[in-house]
């Protein structure tokens, strides 16, 4: 098994409860099998027959991404990284994370000032020792399963050869190609990437072998879609029901199950499809000559493997087919970056150096270099034209390794690395290049300007100049959220000097605690971390990345709740507001905020491979909030409770009664035991359905099923068990039966329902056995019952769910069971609610007289991540039985947590990517950039994908002579009245019909009643009306008003600030 992050010597803690054995909370079975947990989900590493287990609560949100079998490749991947200056470092901690077998840390050189721009595991303290020797013992922090040593002699073609994949980010071309050519044709083939980051520029190049097979193109779930139709026809129209649009493209290969009628398609075979719509296509196959279609069946598509054949670098510099473009803008860029670094590296073996900063000597011998490689050229491979600035700005700036770059080149590398072990997603084929000019000084920079100055940032400032660095030092920036983003900015910046200066200031706030998962992507925590807050342990990190850096730590979350935090005062002193976020709604009150004090916001999210980022800057851009993306689907209440036909739909439905029979029922019982002449009073007065339901729960949670012991808590998992899964399944089809009709005569059952079959329990079936132990042990849990130790035996357990008597089930005439999608409720009203509700009480009374003094139920709340607490046990046990009732496919408890937990997949490349990107639009924030130059990305590592783009602008309004947009706010001075508010508006053509002042309506010309009002002070009206609090030092205050024009036509205009003091 992987050793996990507790150090050596330290034990689980183990404590007794009753006769049970409890390791962190979990039962431990004496004898026998045991029936549930973990243990019975094992992988073998391809290099040893030892059965090695995922550490699912570590790695959780990326066995999301990548799925169990790319993790046992990766676990036994062993990658050699030459080069630890800031891109190799990069690069090792984000495989490091990910969990491979070996990472071997190459570097002949020794650590310079120079290096701490971008390598955040070097001080200045580690000048002059080797580059690998100095961060080895801090990267073998990151992950203790992982060996990671260090290299500092000369590459041999024994050390190649004991690696899978080598990495190089510092290298002279030919020694290159020499190296690739040793690793293309070794057998097997090893991995080569070469990796550059010169100043904003950068390039990778991969050669994967002759011959690679990629398993997995996309990392997308095979999509299915329940069929409505298929044609007699040559070719056959297939059409789906719409419930979900299919993502099918021409030439995809499906096959058909559960095909009633035209039986010839369920023969498992592959077959290809065109004419692709949302909802339907075209089947290339006669099915002339097929039985007719009747009912039922289901399509999904066939992922099969694709075949690379790589060039070596020797061939691919002469022939580098199509390039991987990140910029449309820049569609010729690529192929004069191939040719710039050919010549740079030229430049490096004649000169001896990278050319001097901003040196007018070096750049026109570079230029020339350039030309003469590109004479040489062939036809096919010349440029027309050389743009020679960018020749010279590649090599102003190729000496320096800048964090933001190594950042975003850091995530793209170390994707292609599990590529190269695992075959999972498509390889980077096979050169990439990128450049971030936008983000240079608009003017060109002077020797003077890049002159170094013997400080940790001067490989920065011979790219940006001396005046950039200072304002980012000086830079008061305010980071929300401490989590993966967070560490990852945190990082950043303090390598960049933001904040670092002696007016610089950066807040940081994080209202979470460390968790276990987070270990494997954010990488500023370490185990020994978990349950302290965030914010402060990223924070004290990243000081010791720059002992300058000048970060204050919060626990606060931002919201309109923590606004005497978080004031005027705070948000006006700002210089830049920098998004970690994972959730829309606390997205966009940063946002409004950001539009209200005019301060720019840099975006940014993740979502397994994918990232997107998005600038806002006042007045040039949209803000966030201007465009969302659509909510998501949700399933109708009767699909999820009664007609389910995807096992996502059983997902649901097994977390909603896991919290409501766990949870909310025992909250429910503790709120009546708590107070119960208020509880039985506002039950009551309120005297309806959910009232009576909620009453009904407590009933027989305190009374009628009340467990003292835990055979009783048995019978109650093996009751359930029938109820669910066998009874209401009898009482469903015995009022709809399998030939029911609609009332316009159409089958009942017709797609996409699917017609239930109740399941014969029997202890034999470890599925169901398994369901009855989770459900027993979190039952006696809430009722605070001692747990045996023959709790999870296989075979004493089956002996006591056997003893189980259960009462015979007849299903009812005239059950009222929910057909309709739009219905909210299951729950029907009566007529006798009240009296219902009024004999649940007298029971509920009665009942609870035998309670013990004091006695308390112990609701459980659903936690995903602790995997030894039967949470998941019992929820994919709930998912499985009912997708078996339905005819659904199951899934196994991992994949159960990733849907019922809501688990966001989630990767460390990804999220390194996404912020070295977002830092090169923080360079421009603070330079005062034009919009042109700013670039908003959505990034696909799986593809892999970049597409950038310029943002969009504001919207723009415009009444007569006046013209705004979102980022403007109409200030009147003044102590006004209600009139003299209404006539200002007047003034300038409009007509200002409402007014209301945060939740409060002000006025509103329709009602006469506000007549009233007119020749208040509109600051006593907020007071009085809005009952706004407004404090001493507050002098405005904000106003939403409703316009019509000239014309009566409602106008959207600005936030309207009264300043009354």
């Amino acid at each position: 098994m992987l050793p996990g992050k507790r150090g050596a010597g330290e034990a689980e803690a183990e404590s007794g409860i009753g006769n049970v054995s409890v390791k962190k909370n979990r039962v431990e079975s004496g004898s026998g099998s045991v029936v549930v947990g973990k243990d019975r989900e094992l992988v073998m590493a391809p290099d040893s027959n030892a059965d090695v287990a995922i550490d699912e609560d570590l790695h959780s949100r990326q066995l999301a991404v990548y799925g169990r079998e790319t993790m046992r490749r990766l676990f036994g991947a062993h990658i050699l990284i030459s080069g630890l200056q800031g891109l190799g470092v990069e690069v090792a901690k984000n495989i490091i994370l990910a969990g491979v077998k070996s990472v071997t840390l190459h570097d002949t050189g020794n650590v310079e000032l120079w290096d701490l721009s971008a390598q955040f595991y070097l001080t200045e303290e580690d000048v002059g020792k080797n580059r690998a020797l100095a961060c080895v013992d801090k990267l073998k922090e990151l992950n203790t399963a992982v060996d990671v040593t260090a290299s500092t002699g000369e590459i041999t073609e024994k050390m190649l050869s004991a690696h899978q994949v080598v990495v190089f980010t510092d290298i002279a071309l030919d020694k290159a190609v020499e190296i690739d050519d040793f690793c293309h044709h070794h057998d097997p083939p090893i991995a080569f990437i070469k990796a550059d980051i010169r100043g904003v520029f950068g390039s990778v190049f991969c050669d994967f072998g002759p011959s690679f097979t990629v398993t997995d193109v996309d990392g997308e779930e095979p999509y299915s879609g329940i069929l409505a139709s298929i044609s007699n026809e040559n070719p056959a129209s297939v059409t789906c029901v719409d419930d979900e649009r299919l993502e099918c493209q021409d030439g995809d290969l499906v096959t058909f199950t559960e095909v009633h009628g035209m039986a010839e398609l369920n023969d498992g075979r592959p077959r290809r499809i065109k004419g692709t719509r949302p909802f339907s296509f075209l089947l290339e196959e006669d099915t002339t000559e097929y039985g007719a279609y009747e009912k039922g069946g289901i399509v999904t598509q066939v992922k099969l493997p694709k075949v690379l054949r790589f060039q070596p670098l020797r061939e691919a510099l002469s022939n580098p087919g199509e390039f991987l473009l990140s910029d449309f803008a820049k569609f010729d860029r690529a192929p004069l970056l191939h040719l710039a670094f050919q010549a740079l590296d030229a430049f490096r073996a004649e000169a001896g150096h990278f050319p001097a900063p901003a040196s007018e000597s070096d750049a026109a011998k570079l230029v020339d270099i350039a030309h003469r490689i590109n004479e040489a050229n062939s036809s096919e491979q010349k440029l027309d034209t050389i743009d020679n600035n960018i020749v010279k700005l590649l090599g102003s700036g190729s000496r320096a390794v800048l964090s933001p770059m190594a950042a975003m080149f850091g995530g793209i590398v170390g994707q292609e690395i599990v590529k190269a072990c695992s075959g999972k997603f498509h390889p980077l084929y096979q050169f990439f290049y990128f450049d971030s000019v936008e983000s240079l000084p608009a003017e060109p920079l002077t020797p003077e300007d890049v002159k170094p100055l013997n400080s940790r940032y001067d490989a920065q400032i011979a790219v940006f100049g001396s005046e950039l660095q200072q304002m980012l030092q000086e830079a008061n920036v305010f980071l929300v959220g401490a989590g993966a983003l967070g560490c990852e900015f945190l990082k950043n910046l303090a390598l960049m000097g933001v904040s670092c200066g002696p007016n610089g200031k950066l807040t940081v706030t994080d209202d979470d605690v460390i968790e276990k998962s987070n270990l494997s992507r954010q990488f500023l925590f370490r185990d020994w971390n978990i349950g302290q807050a965030k914010s402060t342990v990223a924070s004290t990190a990243a000081t010791a990345i720059n002992s300058s850096f000048r970060a204050f730590a919060l626990q606060n979350r931002v919201s309109p709740n923590t606004e005497n935090v978080f004031d005027d005062a705070f948000w006006e002193g700002l210089d830049i507001v920098v998004n970690a976020l994972d959730n829309v709604n606390a997205r966009l009150y940063i946002d409004s905020r950001c539009v209200y004090f005019q301060k720019p916001l840099l975006e940014s999210g993740t979502l397994g491979t994918k990232c997107n980022t998005q600038v806002v800057i006042p007045h040039l851009t949209e803000n966030y909030g201007a465009s969302r993306d659509p909510p998501e689907k949700q399933a109708p209440m009767c699909t999820v409770h009664s007609f389910p036909h995807n096992i996502d739909h059983c997902l649901t439905w097994a977390r909603s009664e896991f919290e409501g029979l766990l949870e909310k029922t025992p909250a429910e019982a503790n709120a009546f035991l708590s107070k119960p002449d208020e509880y039985k009073n506002a039950m009551t007065s309120a005297g309806d359905a959910q009232a009576r339901e909620l009453l009904e729960r407590v009933v027989e949670c305190l009374v009628t099923e009340r467990c003292l012991t835990f055979e009783e808590c048995i019978s109650w998992a093996r009751t359930k068990f029938e109820d669910y899964f066998a009874n209401r399944v009898k009482q469903l089809t015995y009022t709809f039966p399998e030939d029911s009709t609609t009332s316009t005569g159409l089958p009942f059952w017709s797609a996409p329902k699917r017609f239930p079959e109740p399941l014969q329990f029997t202890s034999s079936d470890p599925s169901y056995l398994s369901f009855v132990a989770a459900a027993a042990i979190l039952r006696a849990t809430a009722y605070n019952v001692s747990i045996p130790s023959w709790a999870l035996d296989a075979r004493l357990l089956a002996a006591a769910v056997d003893r189980v008597k259960l009462s015979d089930f007849a299903p009812k005439q005239g059950v009222n069971i929910v057909t309709d999608d739009k219905a909210t409720s299951v729950t029907s009203s009566s007529m006798d609610d009240e009296s219902q509700i009024g004999q649940l009480i007298k029971t509920l009374d009665e009942g609870v007289k035998s309670l013990p003094h004091g006695f308390k139920m112990n609701p459980v709340t659903f936690e995903k991540d602790d995997d030894t607490n039967y949470h998941m046990d019992l929820i994919a046990g709930l998912a499985n039985m009912r997708a078996r009732n339905y005819s659904i496919p199951e899934v196994d408890k991992l994949k159960a947590k990733f849907i019922a937990g809501r688990i966001i997949p989630a990767i460390a490349t990804t999220t390194a990517m996404a912020t070295g990107l977002v830092c090169l639009e923080l360079y421009k924030a603070l330079l005062g950039h034009n919009v042109e130059r700013y670039r908003n990305t959505f990034a696909n590592l799986a593809l892999p994908l970049f597409s950038m783009a310029e943002p969009v602008p504001p919207k723009a309004f415009s009444h007569r002579d006046l013209k705004w947009s979102i980022w403007d706010r109409w200030v009147i001075t003044g102590d006004l009245t209600l009139k003299e508010l209404l006539a200002w508006f007047e003034a300038k053509g409009l007509t200002a019909y409402s007014i209301s002042c945060g939740q409060a309506l002000l006025y509103n010309n329709i009602f006469p009643k506000h007549k009233d009002r007119l020749d208040k002070k509109v600051a006593d009206l907020a007071k009085d009306v809005a009952k706004l609090d407004i404090p001493p030092n507050r002098r405005h205050l904000d106003l939403v008003v409703a316009c019509e024009d000239d014309e009566g036509e409602d106008l959207d205009v600005p936030l309207v600030s009264i300043c009354f003091r």
